[in-house]
């Protein structure tokens, strides 16, 4: 029996890996190089615009490859920068947006209703 079978994960734990402060210049390679010692990647994805440089998506096949990455390589150094490496949580990446939408139609009542909000004291 396999002993994987028996270990319970925690909730945030997933396949795919959010990687930040990387060198600006890391390759996709050097990226396959470092995660890849710790089981078969599906995709790897890095920043390439300026609000993206210095991160990236690790994707790995076995999601207890994905836990021993990010056990391992947390505060690993690369070039002179310590990983950031943490498990990508949907919910968490869009909160902001659905804030500044919600904002944004709070501003768009309010102007079309003509309200004003009191000043806080």
């Amino acid at each position: 029996m396999n002993k994987r079978n028996n270990i319970r994960l925690p909730p945030e734990v997933n396949r795919l890996l959010y990687v930040r402060n990387l060198p600006y210049k890391i390759t996709s390679d050097e990226m396959y190089d470092i995660f890849g010692k710790f089981g078969a990647i599906r995709q790897i994805r890095v920043g390439n615009t300026p609000e993206t440089r210095g991160t990236a998506f690790v994707v790995y096949e076995d999601i207890f490859d994905a836990k021993n990455a990010c056990d391992h390589l947390s505060g690993f150094n690369v070039c002179n920068r310590y990983l950031v490496v943490l498990y990508y949580q949907s919910n968490k990446a869009f909160k902001r947006v659905d804030v500044d939408k919600k904002q944004e139609e709070l501003n768009n009542i309010k102007s079309k209703y003509n309200l004003k909000t009191p000043e806080a004291s």
